[in-house]
């Protein structure tokens, strides 16, 4: 009965299409071919349907379960196992596009950090008295140290993410840190824009540029990570700088985040959620 009451969509849905071919059987003019057609049998017909509507029943339960599973009452402490790829040495400024790699070698898409590099949008650092904006594409030089270079935020991100995941990637920017908790509850890690230290940063540590679209918050210590899970204190992340699973403390980890405008990308499974 629980499970009747809890997909009666799914059924209402199976039986309206059984008992539409039961009226075609039964309206169904005979073949005018040479072959006549076989007497009709409610039974059979029963059994046919519900024979090929058994993958179709399983597939829905199990995107309502994937879905069900994002619930605030789902698990508590959530970590993903998510391959480790380290910016360094070739991308000493690359950890946003490191951060990516990782979350498409997770969905199953092989492309390399130096690939991701290449086709990112950019942006120049500074030209005409204007500061290139990290909202467009990557400013400045991502490989070069000697060269000065900023980073990327969510929206080129995104759009790189797409051409390899195109319909899948999930924007969950502006949005609360609970997104991000339930798409790791589904199973799925996130790219989120932060600073290196993973705890707010005072004022000063900001400054803010004039670019051709206007103004933009920028910080030295900007990084990404790409966040695999969490517990009741702690997030879990694989660091391009660092390790994998590396841990900082929830709260602090969280509103790090939040002042760097609340970046961040992840990804579902097509065609469910």
């Amino acid at each position: 009965m629980r499970f009747t009451k809890k997909n009666w969509f799914v059924w209402f849905v199976l039986f309206d299409l059984m008992l539409a071919l039961i009226i075609v059987n039964i309206e169904l003019p005979a073949s005018s071919g040479a072959a006549k057609q076989q007497p009709f049998s409610l039974f059979d017909s029963i059994g046919r349907f519900f024979a090929g509507a058994g993958a179709a029943i399983e597939k829905v339960t199990q995107g309502t379960a994937e879905a069900v599973s994002g619930g605030h009452s789902e698990a508590s402490h959530v970590l993903i196992d998510v391959p480790e790829i380290r910016q360094y040495p070739e991308l000493p400024r690359g950890c946003e596009v490191t951060s990516l790699a990782m979350l498409l070698e997770q969905a199953g898409v092989n492309v390399s950090k130096m690939e991701l590099a290449r086709q990112v949008k950019t942006e120049p650092y500074y030209q005409n008295g204007q500061f290139g904006n990290p909202d467009h594409g990557f400013v400045g030089s991502m490989t070069d140290l000697s060269q000065p270079g900023y980073g990327v935020y969510h929206e080129p991100l995104a759009s790189l993410a797409r051409d390899y995941l195109p319909y899948q990637i999930v924007d969950l920017s502006g949005k609360p840190f609970d997104a991000v908790l339930e798409r790791l509850r589904a199973g799925f890690p996130v790219v989120v824009i932060t600073n290196v230290t993973f705890k707010p940063l005072p004022g000063n540590d900001f400054r803010t540029w004039k670019t051709t679209s206007g103004q933009v918050t920028v910080t030295n210590m900007e990084h990404a990570v790409l966040v695999t899970g969490f517990d009741q204190n702690h997030i879990f992340f694989n660091n391009p700088l660092g390790g994998k699973n590396e841990s900082a403390d929830r709260n602090t980890f969280i509103q790090a985040w939040q002042q760097m405008g609340s970046q961040a990308i992840s990804y579902h499974k097509w065609p469910f959620f």
